[in-house]
């Protein structure tokens, strides 16, 4: 009988080994790409400055320690600098869904591939220049591209949809700036970010998440803002249901586009002067005469429609039948349609020849294709070449069509879209009152047009005293604003004056 027992024992035992789950086989992981480690001088207000570039990827971890994403990023340092006093600026895009290439080929970098202004620019070769007007003088620069563009990867356990939203970016990007403070031993530099268009939305949501984990901030630079995505056609052009907000914020663009192409009438020799009469007609009179209605009266209804015609450049007869409302892409095929020329989003200084006469909207963005191929084919060959980096990876300039991994989540906070990230920067600012805010526009960006941007800061309802720690910066430029050599300079100039406030 015991025997009996014992083999119904093992029997059973064999039983439940082979109904136990069996581990799963490990993930395999690619190895991350070396690091790359160059050296270089930039020249910047007479200075030779000797720095070190370090291309490479910082890795991401779940609660668990299991990879989930590589955030690929260029590090350039000033040599000899102490850490404990030399300020670091963490630069990135937006989109959702672009790298940072933009930034780090054409802005402040100590690099800067040379592009026209205002017009497009001609095919290869292209050519690389230092750039004087870089921030290399004032900060140590980190650009970092999100992850799945440019070189960073969602890999490993993570999941797209982990990655790919309002929360999710900012919570990879908090987890990024940690780890480098970490590896790079910069927990004690003075901090700084640079967001762009999308990346104003980031810096947001991220600052305050920064300081949750008590990362304090000494400064964000707003370029091109996007904060609230109700306030504007980004929530829609319907004037029913509160759309009109649009037209109101988009009118001061279109006006200074008209100016720009000399189609306002009169037009003063001061953009500024002339800027100033239309913001102050869009926050009153226009705005009074939108949410009138069909209530308008007639004589009403003509007098704006006769200074929309000035400053607009347009028939009074296309306002007349537009409902007083011209969204901005009507307005980019409208204004030079007698020439068949259509004008830029990112920036409306750009113009091309159309292709569909007949069509009330842009077959494309000027600006956008204008510049586009030199930034990437030089950035291809410079990290290759130059920082000495190559990976098997192709490089995402940008991210859509499915490369993403997953549709971006504009949820934030728990609340359903449209985003609105306002609560966070003045929740920032609220419990960090050393915090300062520069915010840069471009009078000629569609994207994300400056009446807006300053409508927002203006409407934040914080303390007064924190209302000082807010620098605006206007340029006649788009939303890429150094772009224009002129507007690259004067925002320099002011970034210059504003980390030396900050850091004194």
């Amino acid at each position: 009988m015991d025997s009996i027992k014992k083999l119904l024992a093992a029997l059973g035992a064999l039983a439940l080994i082979a109904a136990a789950p069996k581990p799963s086989p490990a993930l395999y992981i690619a190895p991350a790409t070396p690091d790359a480690i160059t050296h270089h001088v930039n020249h910047v207000n007479g200075q030779a400055i000797g720095y070190t570039a370090r291309a490479g990827t910082i890795t991401l971890r779940n609660d668990k320690d299991q990879i989930t994403a590589r955030m690929f990023y260029v590090a350039y340092s000033k040599d000899g600098a102490d850490p404990n006093h030399r300020p670091v600026t963490f630069f990135y895009n937006g989109g959702p869904g672009s790298s940072t290439i933009w930034l780090r080929m054409a802005s402040y970098g100590p690099v800067r591939v040379k592009v026209e202004n205002g017009q497009a620019t001609p095919p290869a070769p292209y050519t690389l220049l230092d750039n004087p007007d870089s921030l290399l003088d004032k900060t140590d620069e980190v650009f970092v591209d999100a992850p799945n563009t440019g070189y960073s990867r969602v890999l490993g356990y993570g999941k797209p949809e982990e990655f790919m939203g309002v929360d999710q970016d900012a919570h990879a990007f908090t987890q990024f700036i940690q780890r480098f403070l970490s590896q790079t031993g910069r927990w004690n530099s003075p901090k700084f970010l640079f967001g762009e268009s999308y990346g104003t939305t980031r810096d947001a949501v991220l600052v305050n998440m920064l300081q949750d984990a008590n990362v304090q901030i000494n400064g964000v630079v707003f370029l091109s803002s996007v904060l609230n995505f109700g306030l504007t056609g980004l929530g829609g052009f319907d004037p029913i249901g509160g759309g009109d907000w649009a037209y109101v914020l988009y009118l001061p663009t279109e006006a200074a586009t008209a100016w720009y192409h000399h189609r306002a009438n009169p037009r003063p020799a001061s953009l500024q002067t002339f800027l100033g009469g239309v913001q102050q007609f869009a926050g009153t009179e226009y705005l009074h005469a939108l949410t009138q209605g069909d209530n308008l009266s007639s004589s009403a209804r003509n007098a704006v429609i006769r200074k929309l015609h000035q400053y607009l450049g347009l028939s009074e007869q296309y306002i007349r039948n537009s409902n007083m409302r011209i969204p901005y892409y009507a307005f980019d095929k409208e204004l030079m349609r007698d020439r068949d020329i259509v004008l830029g989003r990112y920036d409306s200084r750009y113009a091309t020849y159309g292709v569909d006469r007949m069509s009330d909207v842009p077959d494309w963005d000027p600006s956008d294709v204008g510049m586009n191929s030199a930034v990437v084919s030089e950035w291809n060959r410079y990290v290759r070449e130059d920082l000495r980096y190559n990976s098997n990876l192709m490089y995402r300039p940008t991210a859509y069509g499915g490369l993403l991994g997953a549709r971006w989540d504009m949820h934030h906070n728990g609340q359903d879209p449209p985003a609105n990230v306002v609560p966070d920067i003045a929740a920032a600012m609220s419990q960090n009152p050393h915090l300062q805010v520069f915010s840069g526009n471009g009078y000629y960006d569609f994207a994300t047009p400056f009446f807006a941007t300053y409508y927002t800061f203006e409407h934040m309802d914080i303390a007064p005293p924190l209302e000082r720690n807010i620098t605006f910066g206007f340029y006649p430029s788009g939303h890429m604003v150094y772009l224009n050599p002129a507007a690259r300079q004067a925002f320099k100039a002011d970034l210059d004056r504003w980390y030396d406030k900050t850091l004194h």
